[in-house]
């Protein structure tokens, strides 16, 4: 007699405990949506393994009983990746138990943790040893380093950091059958062969789990200096950034392109802002060097602004004198997310092009959008740093809820088609999940495909880990 799909839960709470397995429609509710507020179906069950012995026997019995599984982590997911399906026949396996920080070497400027440990504790755990972990996201808060992983995330300092691909020195990842795959050496150089962790990175859990990892630290920054400033054009934007590379160097942390429209919603969100400079400009940057030592950041600063204005790329600028009113001029940075996701229902994007391509594509882009929906908006900001460009469109504020969906598809084909002429990238951070599948698939060569299929039939011939996400799910 087959084994009901109570019956395994009913086991599986005997190995986890009744708080380990989520049935009741009532304590799942906060499973099956993202930040964004996608929700997609209700998963089978919720279970929470508590240590990766207890993941890999979950995930055994799933591959015995042919149960699909989504792993999930802290819900701050963009593309649909980690919700379940519609078909209420997807195990959740959420990592948010495994949150221990095992442990911390400051002088080989290592960490170690569960995959579920949120971001922000990392960081945290690394301040107290006079270190710093540089990933730097909107979703700190919230988000776990495991899904961080599977997504290869990248955030406001990829330009001086790199992406959670750089910053990954070894791994831990229970595979689709059971078996762990145990790689926590914390070594900064090893060229032994091919390298199977880069394989889970931004694999978005269909590969396998991961359930931990080593971390790469840096030396903690001692002192920063922000500045917003006012620019005409997004060529300007281009040329300043271009200087304050050279002139900056490698204490250059962030570069984010802002346009007027972003300070609006970011005012609308949050009452107590202020409009930042005397002025209103097209396009603002939001700039930050940091250090440690005896570096005048000031003075580097003061120069870089001189140059631009005298140059005619700065037209005005804010620069903080204290860490308060640093975090004030990030405020904006933050709450004009919120803005935008108080509009309701948008196209959001997170494209890439080469950086010296983007003043091109922004006008580009702009033009195909704009003849095709007058009345839509267009809020394109990004880290200019990387090329990453999330080139958002708000619908006609008089269109029906019941069209907006067609018509932002619509602009986004015309979108992606602009971008495929600048040899660009549907997504540079958020990933594919479910909602880039297909024009993600539309643009692999048949070769990338068969290369594609093959990693994931390697590792998950059942097609149980995660499917439907990167690649359509088996029949």
């Amino acid at each position: 007699m087959a084994m009901t799909n109570d019956d395994f839960l009913d086991r599986l709470s005997t190995l986890l405990g009744e708080s380990g397995v989520l049935r009741d429609p009532n304590d799942i509710a906060r499973y099956v949506s993202d930040w964004a507020g996608d929700t997609l179906g209700t998963p089978l069950a919720v279970a929470r393994p508590a240590n990766t012995e207890q993941v890999a026997e979950v995930v055994r019995r799933c591959s015995e009983h042919d149960i699909a599984m989504t792993p999930q982590g802290g819900h701050s997911g963009l593309v649909a990746g980690a919700l379940p399906a519609a078909n209420g026949q997807e195990l959740v396996i959420s990592l948010e138990r495994l949150n221990s920080v095992r442990a911390i070497d400051p002088v080989n400027f290592t960490i170690t943790v569960d995959a579920g440990c949120i971001l922000e504790n990392v960081k945290l755990a690394a301040a107290e040893h006079d270190c710093d972990f540089p990933l730097s996201l909107g979703a700190q808060g919230s988000c776990q380093i495991g899904g961080n992983i599977a997504t290869n995330a990248g955030g406001l300092n990829v330009l001086r950091y790199g992406m959670m691909r750089e910053l990954v020195l070894g791994l831990e990842v229970v595979l689709p059958d059971g078996r762990v795959w145990e790689s926590l050496d914390a070594l900064h150089k090893d060229n032994r062969g091919y390298d199977l962790q880069q394989l889970f990175l931004g694999s978005e859990g269909t590969l396998g789990i991961v359930t931990g990892a080593v971390l790469k630290l840096s030396p903690r920054l001692t002192q920063n200096r922000t500045a917003l400033l006012g620019l005409p054009s997004v060529q300007a934007v281009i040329d300043l950034y271009g200087l304050a590379r050279r002139d900056c160097c490698d204490l250059l942390t962030a570069f984010e392109l802002i346009p007027r429209r972003c300070i609006e919603l970011a005012i609308e969100a949050t009452p107590e802002l202020r409009d930042p400079l005397e002025s209103a400009y097209p396009w603002y940057v939001l700039m930050e060097v940091a250090a440690t030592g005896p570096i005048d950041l000031s003075a580097m600063l003061e120069q870089l602004l001189e140059k631009g204005m005298e140059r005619e790329w700065v037209l005005d600028g804010a620069l903080a004198s204290s860490d308060t009113q640093s975090a004030q001029l990030w405020q904006f940075r933050e709450s004009m997310l919120e803005g935008q996701r108080r509009r309701g229902k948008h196209l959001r994007t997170d494209i890439s092009v080469p950086i010296s391509a983007l003043p091109d594509f922004v006008t580009q882009a702009s033009e195909t959008v704009m003849a095709a929906s007058p009345e839509c908006e267009i809020i394109a900001y990004g880290h200019v740093g990387d090329g990453n460009l999330h080139f958002n469109i708000l619908p006609p504020m008089a269109m029906a809820d019941s069209e907006k969906k067609a018509h932002l598809h619509d602009l986004e084909e015309r979108l992606f088609d602009v971008l495929d002429d600048f040899h660009g990238s549907i997504s540079a951070e958020h990933g594919i999940g479910r909602t880039k599948q297909a024009p993600y698939l539309a643009r692999l060569s048949p070769l990338e495909q068969e290369l594609v299929q093959g990693v994931k039939t390697l590792f998950d011939p059942k097609g149980l880990m995660n499917p439907g996400r990167i690649l359509p799910a088996d029949d």
